[in-house]
C-alpha cells in the first residue's frame, strides 16, 4: 500500500475511530521518547541508541495519522469536537517533549563528542617526544608512529 492509499484510508475512518488511532499513536510516541530522554539523562548511550528504530518507526506513523487528521479536520471537529481538543493538546505535550528530547540529546552528544576529543589530546600528548636535543636540532622522533583515534558520530 502506498502512503498515498494509507492516507486515504485513514481519512475515511469514522471520527471515534480516526481519534483513537491518533491518541494511541500520540501516547506511545511520547512514551519512547520519556524512555529515550530518561536513558540519556542517566548516561546509557547505548540503551537509547536501541530505541532509535523503533522511535523513527512510530513518530512516522504518527507523522501520517496527523497528517490525515488535518485533512479532515473540519469533519472531525463537526463528529468529535472534544476529541479533536484533546488531540491538539495531546500534540502540544508531545511538541514539548520533543523539544526536551533533542535538548538532551544534543546535550549528550556535546559531552561524548568533549570527552572523546580530551581522550584523543591525552594519547596524542603521551606520545610526543620526552627527550633533550643539542640546541636548534629537532627532538627525536618516536620509533613507533603516533596512533590517532577515531571518533564515531552517529549518535
Amino acid at each position: 500500500m502506498t502512503a498515498a492509499e494509507r492516507l486515504a484510508a485513514l481519512e475515511e475512518l469514522d471520527a471515534a475511530t480516526l481519534c483513537d488511532r491518533a491518541e494511541t499513536a500520540l501516547a506511545v510516541l511520547v512514551e519512547i521518547m520519556n524512555r529515550e530522554t530518561t536513558l540519556l539523562r542517566a548516561g546509557h548511550m547505548r540503551e537509547a541508541a536501541e530505541l532509535t528504530a523503533d522511535k523513527t518507526k512510530l513518530a512516522q506513523d504518527y507523522v501520517t495519522i496527523a497528517r490525515a487528521v488535518q485533512r479532515v479536520a473540519e469533519r472531525l471537529k463537526a463528529e468529535a469536537p472534544l476529541r479533536v481538543d484533546a488531540l491538539r493538546r495531546g500534540h502540544e505535550a508531545l511538541a514539548t517533549q520533543m523539544a526536551e528530547n533533542l535538548r538532551v540529546l544534543a546535550t549528550a552528544r556535546n559531552v561524548t563528542e568533549n570527552l572523546l576529543a580530551d581522550v584523543a589530546r591525552q594519547v596524542s600528548a603521551g606520545q610526543q617526544p620526552k627527550t633533550y636535543s643539542a640546541p636548534n636540532a629537532p627532538a627525536r622522533k618516536p620509533e613507533e608512529p603516533l596512533r590517532g583515534i577515531s571518533i564515531d558520530r552517529a549518535l
